[in-house]
Order: structure tokens, then sequence, then C-alpha cells
């Protein structure tokens, strides 16, 4: 369904029955990375895909200030209202965490356990912010330069995702699928508008999160890890999980290990708050 939230719309699927958790994908992705895994949940879950603005069927408006922080979390809150769920597990992965991460900081009352893979709380100082604004507005323009099987591509190629090799061909191809569906202009404002350089840092506020954390990544992402790792020491109710022979994006490359994680999680934290 396609939902109109503040003067946009938004693709949204909503499957299962249960306990809601909202899926929130990462950078290129859409709600079709998390199919396999809305299947396996359905019957405990119900799951709240988005297409985050600018990806999948979602709308892509030209303004990049559009797709900020602050009215992304906003456009999460009222995708909830008007589903009518007041409080829901969160799901995000890499932006789609970052995003999550903020949802919970901004509306602590509906978020009543956080699920953060591969994520973080943004850069920390204005300095790196700075950098990474420079170097994203320079893929952005990449993306609008080249097209999109260009810059794919390239996304595919960067050592984050090198892990992403080993995985089946037929898994390969479905990736690369979903992320051609995506629209060069779309991206290119998602990372002017939600790119890590411009989104505000969280790393001081990550006291205050008082909602059970699960932190997932894999054990080849070296960097990511190390993030995980310090959002543990500062998060109060945070639950660290290091998936072995996995890389950036462990719900592709250790499905299974990745479901059984969440739901565990989610049904010790079920009921409370």
């Amino acid at each position: 369904m396609r939902l109109t939230v503040n003067g946009v719309r938004l693709n949204v699927e909503v499957a299962g029955a249960g306990e809601p958790l909202l899926l929130l994908h990462g950078f290129t992705g859409s709600l079709e990375n998390w199919r396999g895994h809305v299947d396996a949940w359905s019957a405990r879950f119900q799951t709240v895909a988005v297409d985050l603005l600018g990806h999948g069927l979602s709308d892509a408006p030209a303004d990049p200030a559009r797709y900020a922080m602050e009215p992304c979390v906003a456009d999460l809150a009222a995708v909830l209202d008007q589903l009518g769920l007041g409080r829901a597990g969160v799901l995000g992965y890499s932006m789609g965490g970052r995003v999550a991460l903020h949802l919970a900081a901004a509306h602590p009352g509906r978020v009543g356990a956080l699920i953060l893979e591969s994520a973080s709380p943004g850069l920390a100082t204005p300095e790196e912010r700075a950098a990474r604004v420079v170097a994203d507005e320079a893929l952005a323009g990449r993306l609008e330069r080249d097209g999109l099987e260009a810059f794919v591509d390239y996304w595919e190629r960067l050592p984050l995702f090198a892990s992403q090799a080993r995985l089946p061909e037929p898994a390969r191809a479905t990736l690369r699928a979903q992320r051609l569906k995506n629209r060069p202009a779309g991206l290119a404002n998602s990372l002017r508008g939600l790119g890590t350089g411009a989104q505000p840092s969280l790393w001081e506020r990550l006291p205050e999160v008082q909602a059970p954390v699960l932190l997932i990544a894999g054990a080849l992402d070296e960097k990511f890890t190390a993030i995980a790792r310090q959002m543990a020491s500062r998060l109060p109710a945070a639950q660290l999980a290091l998936v072995p022979d996995a890389g950036h994006a462990v719900h592709l490359e250790q499905p299974e290990a990745f479901r059984a994680l969440v739901t565990h999680f989610l049904t010790m934290t079920s009921g409370r708050g």
C-alpha cells in the first residue's frame, strides 16, 4: 500500500499477526530486502516494511532537505499513526539503523525494542561530518552523471561488501536487480539529505535510549564491529551479537542466524515497558 504522510507517499507492506515490527532497509535497498524474513516471522509478528524516501516505490522529491533525518523520523511516526500502532519494535539495517536509532531518540514511547544491524549513531565531530558531506555529494554527482547501473557496479565493489561475493549467484542477482529498481535522483538526494554527514550525531545521546537494544554486526565487518562495541558500552540496555562468517549485511549473508537472534531478542523483551 502507499500511505500519504506529511505530503509524500511511502510504500508500505504489512504482513503477519502479533506484536508490530517496523523494518527499515539500507541505502540502495528497499522493503524487498526483508521478504524472506517476513515469511518466517509472519506467524509471530506483524511486520511493517517501509520503502524509505527515494527508494523502492516511495516518492523521490526533488528537494534533498525533504530526506533529512527529522522529516524522515516524522514520516515513520505518521506511518505508525495511520496503521494504529502506538508502539512497535524497530529493526534497521545500516542507513535504516541510523534512522531507527533517531526514531527511538525522538519518540522513545513509540519504540518498545530496537534492533540495529551494522548501524552507527553518526559521526562524532563536525570535521568528520563536513568531510562526509563532501564525499556524499561526490557520490550523488557520480550517480547523476554516470547513471544507476554504473553506480551499482561501483557500490557492489566497495570493500564494505566484499564478503557478499561468497553468496550464491541467485542471491547476488536478486540483490542487484532490487538495487537497479531504484531511481538515480532518489538515491542521490537520499545521500545528500540522509547521509551520515548530514545527520546529527547521537553518540552523546546514547545513554538516553532506555529501550532494550540488540546490536548485530558481522564478524568480518571490522569497522561496524568496532562501532557496535562502542555503542554497547554507552547504551543502558544493550546486547551485542557478532555473527561469524558474515560481513555488513548479516540478514543476507547469514539469514538463519540473523532471524534466530531477532526472534529470541523480541521474545525476551516482549511486553516490557
